[in-house]
């Protein structure tokens, strides 16, 4: 597994969301946004951008570039 995939799941972990609802937030369903998190499809990189919004982070920091979230 690659960094960013375990990073996706703790951030939203973090944020105590499921993956029902992140899919939803990227209009996507839930096993499609499973897959991105066990590393089974590649994530487009507007979901990347999405996702960075909400979390308030860097796409650097959710690609495992940096471990400095800003």
């Amino acid at each position: 597994m690659f960094v960013y995939f375990k990073r996706l799941k703790n951030l939203r972990e973090d944020y105590n969301m499921k993956q029902v609802d992140i899919a939803k937030y990227l209009g996507i369903q839930q096993t499609v946004y499973s897959r991105y998190e066990r590393g089974f499809q590649t994530i487009p990189v507007e979901h990347l951008l999405k996702l960075a919004d909400l979390y308030k982070v860097s796409i650097d920091y959710i690609l495992g570039r940096t471990n400095n979230p800003n």
